[in-house]
C-alpha cells in the first residue's frame, strides 16, 4: 500500500513539474509580446524611450533566438524612425524585418511590414516601389483572408491614386477598403476611410458630399474615443464651412478643434486651428484678428519645428549612442572570440608540439633500441664468426701438425729402411725397396692436401683468386707453398710436409719469387701476407 502511494505521489509530482515548465515557457513567450504592445503605445508620445525599450527587447530576442520577436522589434523600430523623419534608417529596419518574416512564413506580419515599406517609399517619392509593396501585401492578405489588412492596403492604394489626382481609382480602392473594414467591424478603419472619401470630395469641390463623409468619420472616431483624429476631422469640417461661405460655423468648428488640441497638447493641430481661424477672419475683413491668429499659428509652427528638430537630434543621439554601445559590445565579444581562438590555437599547438616531441623521442628510443639490437646481433655474429675462425684455425693447425707428425714418422721410418737396405741383405732388399716406394707415396697423399686446402679457403676467403691475379702460371706445389707461407710456417716444417730437404725448399722458394716478380730486396713471406 505504501509503495502504491509513493508511485502515485511520484507521478503527480512529475506531472506538476511538467505543467509548471510549460507554463513558464508560455509566460516567457508572452512577456516579449506584452512588452512590444507597451512600446507601440509608448512610441506615439515618447519615441526615444520606446526605441531604447525596443533595442533591449531586440537584443534579448537575439540571445533567445526568437526570430519572430526580432522581426517585430525591427518593424516597430522602422515605424519610429519613419515617424521621426529618418526614412533611410526606417527602410533598413523594415527590410531586415521583411527577410525574417519571409523565413518564418509569417504572411500577416510580412504583409503588414510591406504596407509600412510602401508608406516609406511614398514619402521618398518612389511611387512605383510603393505600389509594388502594396500589391504584394494585398496578395498576402487575400490568402490569409485578413479583412483589416485588406482594408488598410486598399486605403493606401486609394490615397496613392488621390495624390496622383486619379480620383476614379482613388474612389474605387477607398470603397473596397470601407467594405473590408465593415466586414471586420473595425470602426477605427471605417472612420479613416470616411475621412479619406471626404478629402477626395473636397478636392473635387463637392462640399456637401465631403461634409457627409467627414460627419460619418467624426461619429466613428468619437465612438472609439480617438480624440487626435477627431480634431483633424473637426478642422476639415471647419474648412468646408469656410469654403462654402459659412464663416460663423467655420469659426465654431475651428475653435472646437483648437480647444481639443490645447486639451490634448497637440501643438500641430493648434497651429492648424490658429491658421484656419486667421483665414476665416481674413475672409470677413477682420484683418487685425487674422494677423493675430496667423502670428500665433506661426509661433506654434516655429516652436513645433524647433521642438521636432530637438526631438530628432535627441533621437539621432540615442541611435548613435545605442549603435556605438552595440559596436563596443560587438568589438568586445569579437575580441573575446579572437582571444578564445588564439588560446585554443596556442593550446592545440602546444599539444601538437608535445605529441611531436613524444613521437620524436619515441622514434629515437625505438631507433636506439633497434641500433642496439643490430649492434648486439652484429656483435653476436662477429663473435660467432670469430669463434668459427678460431675453430677452423685450430683445425688447420691441428691438421697441419698431424701431417707434420705423420710425415716425420714416415721420414724416420724411411731413414731406417734406407739403412736396412744399405746392410745389403739380399733376401730383404727387394721387399724393403717396395716398402719405401709405398711410404714415399703416402708422405704426400693428395687427400690430405685437399682437406688442408678446404680449411684454408674457409679461413682466407678469395685468397687464391687474388693470388692468380698476380700470376696465372702457378703450379699446385707453388700454391701449396704459398699457403704454408701465409700460415707463417717455418722452413723446416715446410720441408717435412713436402718431404724434401731444406735446400730443395730454398730452390722452390727462389722459383716462386721469379714467378711472382718479387724484387731481390723484398721478402717473399711479407709479400704473401699482403695479398
Amino acid at each position: 500500500m505504501i509503495a502504491v502511494n509513493c508511485k502515485f505521489y511520484l507521478k503527480t509530482s512529475i506531472l506538476l513539474f511538467i505543467c509548471l515548465f510549460q507554463l513558464n515557457k508560455i509566460e516567457a513567450k508572452s512577456v516579449p509580446e506584452e512588452e512590444l504592445k507597451h512600446t507601440l503605445a509608448l512610441s506615439n508620445r515618447f519615441p526615444d524611450s520606446a526605441f531604447i525599450q525596443l533595442k533591449k527587447c531586440y537584443h534579448q530576442a537575439l540571445a533567445d533566438n526568437n526570430k519572430k520577436i526580432i522581426g517585430i522589434c525591427l518593424q516597430q523600430m522602422g515605424k519610429i524612425c519613419y515617424a521621426q523623419g529618418h526614412y533611410a534608417q526606417s527602410l533598413e529596419y523594415h527590410q531586415q524585418a521583411d527577410k525574417i518574416f519571409k523565413q518564418l512564413n509569417e504572411q500577416d506580419l510580412l504583409a503588414d511590414n510591406l504596407n509600412d515599406m510602401g508608406v516609406v517609399y511614398y514619402q521618398n517619392f518612389n511611387k512605383k516601389s510603393s505600389r509594388k509593396q502594396y500589391d504584394q501585401a494585398l496578395r498576402l492578405y487575400k490568402i490569409t483572408n485578413n479583412n483589416i489588412g485588406l482594408g488598410e492596403t486598399y486605403g493606401h492604394l486609394g490615397h496613392l491614386y488621390e495624390k496622383e489626382r486619379r480620383y476614379d481609382s482613388a474612389f474605387y480602392y477607398q470603397r473596397h477598403a470601407l467594405k473590408e473594414y465593415q466586414k471586420a467591424g473595425y470602426k477605427q478603419g471605417e472612420a479613416k476611410i470616411y475621412e479619406n472619401l471626404g478629402s477626395i470630395h473636397e478636392d473635387l469641390v463637392r462640399y456637401d458630399s465631403a461634409k457627409y463623409y467627414f460627419d460619418e468619420s467624426l461619429k466613428l472616431y468619437k465612438a472609439v474615443n480617438n480624440e487626435v483624429s477627431s480634431i483633424e476631422v473637426i478642422n476639415n469640417l471647419g474648412d468646408i464651412f469656410r469654403k462654402t461661405g459659412d464663416y460663423k460655423q467655420a469659426l465654431k468648428y475651428t475653435r472646437t478643434a483648437l480647444s481639443l488640441s490645447i486639451a490634448t497638447k497637440n501643438e500641430y493641430q493648434q497651429a492648424s486651428a490658429y491658421r484656419d481661424i486667421a483665414k476665416s477672419y481674413n475672409l470677413t475683413g477682420q484683418n487685425d484678428s487674422a494677423y493675430y491668429y496667423m502670428e500665433l499659428s506661426r509661433k506654434h509652427v516655429l516652436h513645433l519645428y524647433s521642438d521636432e528638430s530637438n526631438k530628432q537630434m535627441s533621437f539621432l543621439q540615442i541611435i548613435y549612442s545605442i549603435d556605438k554601445k552595440n559596436d563596443e559590445i560587438a568589438a568586445l565579444e569579437n575580441s573575446k572570440k579572437v582571444n578564445l581562438v588564439i588560446s585554443i590555437a596556442v593550446v592545440v599547438v602546444i599539444l601538437l608540439l608535445i605529441i611531436m616531441g613524444a613521437l620524436t623521442i619515441s622514434r629515437q628510443r625505438l631507433k636506439l633500441r633497434e641500433n642496439r639490437a643490430i649492434a648486439e646481433k652484429n656483435q653476436q655474429l662477429n663473435l660467432a664468426q670469430q669463434q668459427q675462425l678460431e675453430l677452423k684455425s685450430r683445425e688447420l693447425t691441428t691438421h697441419t701438425l698431424q701431417v707434420i707428425q705423420h710425415n716425420n714418422f714416415l721420414d724416420s721410418l724411411r731413414t731406417k729402411l734406407d739403412e736396412m737396405i744399405k746392410e745389403d741383405k739380399r733376401d730383404q732388399k727387394k721387399q724393403l725397396q717396395q716398402l719405401v716406394r709405398q711410404l714415399n707415396q703416402n708422405i704426400n697423399h693428395d687427400q690430405q692436401w685437399k682437406d688442408f686446402t678446404q680449411i684454408f679457403e674457409q679461413l682466407h676467403q678469395s685468397f687464391f683468386d687474388s693470388l692468380k691475379a698476380h700470376c696465372e702460371e702457378l703450379t699446385v706445389n707453388d700454391i701449396r707453398l704459398i699457403a704454408l707461407l701465409k700460415m707463417n710456417m717455418s722452413s723446416k716444417d715446410m720441408a717435412v710436409i713436402f718431404g724434401i730437404s731444406q735446400d730443395s725448399l730454398r730452390v722452390a722458394r727462389y722459383r716462386l719469387r721469379k714467378k711472382l716478380n718479387i724484387g731481390q730486396g723484398d721478402n717473399l713471406s711479407t709479400f704473401i701476407q699482403t695479398i
